[in-house]
């Protein structure tokens, strides 16, 4: 990298924006529904692909061990993901796995995504957000850029606003991991 000095002081300067610009009161919102998916034994289900998928993979456990709350991740058992894949296809796999779980209006969705999903990009977080307002589940979404899918279905959607488009998805990425971190320890 030409000028790393540089490089670190600017990242570091559009993560302080952030901070400074994210929706605290859709934070708060998420706070209250999942302390009251907790207190009605709601099983919660997070959501996510690539860079997403481990973070889902982190959530699950810090939902379960410091939140008390049931919590899984479709995307931790890859034998079941492949073979659903194999089987069903990637756009449906997580709606498929949903429908096994019995997802019903008792639990919650948390979708961690980039671009939160649309007509040609994520159509299985797509497909699992629709599935889920059918059955009745709260939707909840930590996303970026437009927020996508997830922007328009969520019951509340925390958006971490794009401060450079050339690091969209670390920021992303890397904010949904602050956000989960503080949500499980509010609870």
């Amino acid at each position: 990298m030409e000028n790393l000095k540089n490089y670190i002081e600017q990242y570091l300067v559009e993560t302080e924006k952030i901070c400074k610009t994210i929706d605290q009161n859709a934070i708060e919102k998420t706070i209250n529904l999942l302390e009251d998916l907790r207190k009605r034994k709601g099983r919660l289900f997070v959501l996510g692909v690539g860079g997403s998928a481990g973070n889902a993979s982190h959530a699950v456990n810090d939902f379960r061990k410091i939140a008390g709350i049931e919590t899984y991740a479709p995307t931790d058992n890859v034998s079941e993901l492949t073979a659903r894949v194999n089987d069903e296809s990637w756009e449906v796999v997580f709606k498929s796995w949903l429908t096994t779980s019995q997802l019903s209006s008792n639990d919650c969705l948390l979708v961690f995504s980039v671009g939160g999903g649309s007509a040609t990009t994520s159509l299985n977080l797509v497909r699992a957000m629709e599935y889920g307002k059918k059955q009745g589940a709260k939707i909840l979404s930590i996303v970026s850029r437009t927020g996508g899918s997830a922007r328009e279905m969520s019951d509340v959607c925390i958006l971490v606003p794009v401060v450079n488009e050339k690091h969209i998805t670390p920021h992303a990425e890397g904010w949904q991991g602050v956000v989960w971190h503080m949500i499980v320890n509010a609870l």
